[in-house]
C-alpha cells in the first residue's frame, strides 16, 4: 500500500481525534532513525551512575546474556523496519523517563487488542515496578541500558555494564529477562558501541518513525501531530517510536493520548500490529 501524503496524513489524523475535543494543529513529517539522533525526555545523568556502572563491571559477577534467540542476533546493524513485505507495523515505546503515560497505553493496547514492544531502563523497572510487571506479563520487553546514559559518552567497561545492569534489574523486578533486543539511548552509538552490544547477545534496533510525542505541546506538538507522523511514513514493516513518559516542562502525554486514533488509522488501510521478537 503506498504511503499517505503529508497533507493526506495530517487530514486524517485530524479527523480521528477531532472527536476528542481539542484544538487541532496538523503536523507532517517524522523523524528516521540515525547514529547520535537524540530524542525522548530524560534527566541527565548523575555522577552517582556512572559510579555504580564501574563498580558493577569490576566487583559483580554479571549475569548470562539472553540466549534464547542468538541465532537471529543481526551483528553490525540496526535495523529501522521490520524485514517484511506484508502489510504489518510494530509499536514501540520507550520507558526511561517516568510511567504518566502508562495507564492510558496499556488499558488503549488491551481495549484494541494491539500489542507493542516496550523497551525499558533497568532504572524505571526498578522506579516503577508495578507497572514493568504489567508491562512484562503482556508484551516483550527489551533492554535500554540502566539509566539512559549517552554510551557515546561512556568507556566500553561502562557502556557493557550499562546493558549488563538493566538486564539483571528488569529480570529481577518482572521476574523475565529481557528478549534479545536492544535500543540505544538517543539512537546514539557507533562500531565500537554496537559490537559492545552485539557481544552480549543484543540485536539493536532503531526505527522508521519517531512520532516526536515527547516533545510535548511546549515545542509545538500536538495529537494531530504525533498521529500524522506515523501515519505519512506508513508501510509494511515501519517500526513506530513512542514514550512512555510525559513532556518535563508540560506534562503532557501526547503519545498515549494519540496512540488510539493511530491504531484505528493504521488498521483502516489494512495493517496489523506485531512484536519485534517476532521478526529478530
Amino acid at each position: 500500500m503506498p504511503r499517505l501524503g503529508k497533507s493526506g496524513a495530517g487530514r486524517l489524523a485530524a479527523r480521528l481525534v477531532a472527536p476528542l475535543g481539542v484544538i487541532l494543529v496538523a503536523g507532517c513529517g517524522g523523524s528516521s532513525a540515525a547514529h547520535h539522533n537524540r530524542q525522548g525526555p530524560h534527566p541527565p545523568a548523575s555522577t552517582t551512575s556512572r559510579l555504580t556502572a564501574t563498580h558493577f563491571a569490576s566487583q559483580a559477577q554479571p549475569p548470562a546474556p539472553p540466549t534464547t534467540t542468538l541465532h537471529r542476533l543481526l551483528a553490525g546493524q540496526i535495523p529501522t523496519r521490520v524485514p517484511t513485505a506484508q502489510h504489518v507495523v510494530a509499536l514501540t515505546f520507550d520507558a526511561g523517563a517516568d510511567n504518566a503515560g502508562a495507564p492510558k497505553i496499556l488499558a488503549t493496547l488491551a481495549r484494541t487488542g494491539a500489542t507493542a514492544t516496550f523497551f525499558m531502563t533497568g532504572r524505571w523497572a526498578e522506579l516503577y515496578p508495578q507497572w514493568a510487571r504489567r508491562i512484562a506479563a503482556h508484551y516483550p520487553i527489551a533492554n535500554h541500558t540502566f539509566n539512559h546514559l549517552d554510551l557515546l559518552s561512556l568507556p566500553p567497561p561502562e557502556v557493557t555494564s550499562q546493558i549488563l545492569m538493566a538486564g539483571a534489574a528488569i529480570q529481577h523486578v518482572t521476574g523475565r529477562a529481557p528478549a534479545s533486543l536492544f535500543r540505544f539511548p538517543y539512537g546514539s552509538s557507533n562500531t565500537t558501541t554496537l559490537a559492545l552490544v552485539n557481544r552480549l547477545g543484543y540485536t539493536a534496533v532503531g526505527w522508521t518513525v519517531d512520532t516526536l510525542g515527547w516533545e510535548g505541546t511546549s515545542m509545538g506538538q500536538s495529537l494531530a501531530s504525533v498521529a500524522a507522523h506515523a501515519l505519512d511514513h506508513l508501510e509494511p514493516g515501519e517500526i513506530i517510536l513512542m514514550h512512555v513518559g510525559a513532556n518535563p516542562q508540560d506534562h503532557s502525554t501526547l503519545d498515549a493520548d494519540a496512540l488510539a486514533a493511530i491504531i484505528t488509522a493504521i488498521r483502516a488501510h489494512g495493517y496489523r500490529f506485531v512484536t519485534l521478537a517476532e521478526y529478530f
